[in-house]
């Protein structure tokens, strides 16, 4: 009897390949996964040669009959991606075989129209420009889940805008804040995020148009050849079009503006084929998102520790079962969230360092940007599709807050006592003088207000009354109530 194989996969060759989120389970069944799949990725290059030839089509270089045949050529499902890859490792990127691939399928129904399949262009523009594509429908995923974390988040901050806890500084009790303030802080850095992916969607993603090396040589060569004649895409002859002056910058205008219209992308000022700025920009937008819902998920997995309790998240049957512990219901969103939170600046450091790309274009940079960035964007909008679901399910328990603050009998206003004292001892003795009676309630386990009462240094300048309201945790929230109005002054107004 013959042995398993060394991975002991027993499934086919169709199993080995395919990455189902086994050891990445953010992302695995969200909207993301199948917007950024191999599949989503040769759609968009499809679309992108699609693009271009409608593009040069109106300009009067391409036959209007041979844009529509190529547009109708260009569907994933005339493709076998399988071969595609495996071509790819031949010539070191994809596009070389897609555009074999797309013009046999052309010449299958329009022989005619096959030799103005991917005119003029070159494989990073239609990978480039078809990687911007994937990026803004992945994005456009992204926000609309934003949006629900944001209104999840809003509502959370406006119903515990009052509701005390305390605040924790390096994991200790601090002074006490209220979980509305919390909540806000949380939405503001959604917020923030979310205002650097609009950006991106509203100019910050360009098409690709560069040609050869940059210079856009063999789009403008045959624009030419083929009479380009000026705006409104009139044609002409190899003269120049009806006696008109052959003008490069004008066809290279209309040409980048047009293309632009027709992939909803921006026009870049310049051909980017090594200057990865737009690439670098947006894996920054994506670990600040990444970031702001990574603090998210490490708050919730403090607070909602077994000593803390102060939350938890929305309960599912079944869910957050240990394989050991029956007992248990572990915090499983969070920790997907975290996790993405924590892999995405790495990836995105490497896409940084793809800015140092040589020459006009990189043998071997821009090919590492591309996995690095799909990755990046199933971590993201995993953890995104994630966050709505904890935060409109999160369990808020403001009886367990309130008993925390009690917990290190109110020591948590001992800043507000020494500000109080300060005019009647100075500040040295006030503190001196807090710092001693905190260690006796903490020794003696009085609460501190007695403790003051029984000072001589205090009996005649306040009452017990006076001290235990000075002592009153829920009486020192700071300006907590109006952050919070502020923070959520833009959901009054009824903006989303």
């Amino acid at each position: 009897m013959s042995e398993p194989a060394d991975d002991g996969s027993r499934g086919g060759a169709a199993d080995v390949l395919v990455d189902a989120g086994l050891l990445s389970p953010v992302r695995a069944g969200t909207p993301v996964e199948a917007a950024v799949s191999d599949t989503a990725w040769l759609q968009a290059m499809l679309d992108a040669e699609s693009a271009l030839a409608r593009t040069q089509a109106r300009l009067g270089t391409l036959p209007k009959s041979a844009a529509t045949a190529i547009a109708a050529a260009a569907y994933t499902d005339r493709m076998d991606l399988r071969a595609l890859a495996l071509a790819a490792r031949e010539t070191a990127n994809p596009v070389v075989g897609l555009v074999a691939a797309l013009t046999r399928v052309v010449a299958e129904h329009d022989p005619a129209a096959a030799e103005y399949v991917h005119r003029g262009s070159t494989s990073q523009d239609v990978f480039d420009t078809g990687m911007m594509l994937v990026s803004a429908r992945a994005l456009r995923l992204i926000r609309a889940d934003l949006a629900r974390v944001d209104r999840a988040l809003a509502a959370l901050a406006a119903a515990h805008r009052d509701t005390p806890m305390a605040g924790r500084t390096l994991a200790l009790h601090a002074v006490p804040t209220t979980f509305g303030l919390k909540a806000a802080g949380w939405r503001q850095g959604v917020r923030d995020a979310d205002a650097r992916l609009a950006a991106l969607l509203d100019g910050g993603l360009p098409v690709s148009l560069g040609g050869a090396a940059g210079t856009l040589a063999g789009y403008l060569e045959y624009a030419r050849i083929d009479g380009y004649g000026g705006s409104g895409g009139s044609g002409g002859s190899p003269d120049h079009g009806g006696g008109q002056a052959w003008d490069p910058g004008e066809y290279l205008d209309e040409l980048v503006t047009t293309f632009a219209e027709e992939t909803g992308l921006a026009r870049p000022v310049l051909p980017w084929h090594a200057l990865r700025a737009p690439v670098a920009d947006l894996a920054a937008a994506l670990a600040l998102t990444a970031g702001a819902l990574g603090k998210i998920a490490v708050d919730v997995q403090s607070l909602a520790r077994t000593e803390v309790a102060e939350v938890a998240e929305p309960g599912v049957a079944g869910r957050g079962a240990s394989s050991a512990m029956p007992h248990k219901r572990n915090p499983v969103l969070s920790t997907l969230i975290r996790s993405a939170a924590l892999q995405v600046p790495v990836l995105s450091a490497g896409l940084t360092q793809c800015l140092l790309a040589e020459d006009e274009r990189s043998a071997g940079v821009w090919h590492a940007e591309w996995s690095l960035l799909r990755e990046i964007l199933r971590l993201v909008g995993g953890a995104s599709h994630t966050a709505v679901e904890l935060a409109e399910g999160l369990e808020v328990r403001a009886e367990r807050m309130r008993g925390n603050l009690d917990m290190t009998g109110s020591q948590l206003v001992s800043e507000r006592i020494v500000a109080v004292l300060t005019p009647h001892l100075g500040k040295p003795a006030a503190r001196a003088l807090l710092t001693a009676a905190t260690g006796d309630a903490t020794a003696t386990g009085r609460p501190l207000a007695d403790v003051l009462a029984g000072l001589p240094e205090l009996a005649d300048r306040f009452t017990p009354a006076e001290l235990a309201a000075l002592c009153d945790p829920t009486a020192y929230p700071g300006a907590a109530g109006a952050l919070v109005d502020r923070a959520l002054a833009d959901r009054d107004l009824g903006a989303e």
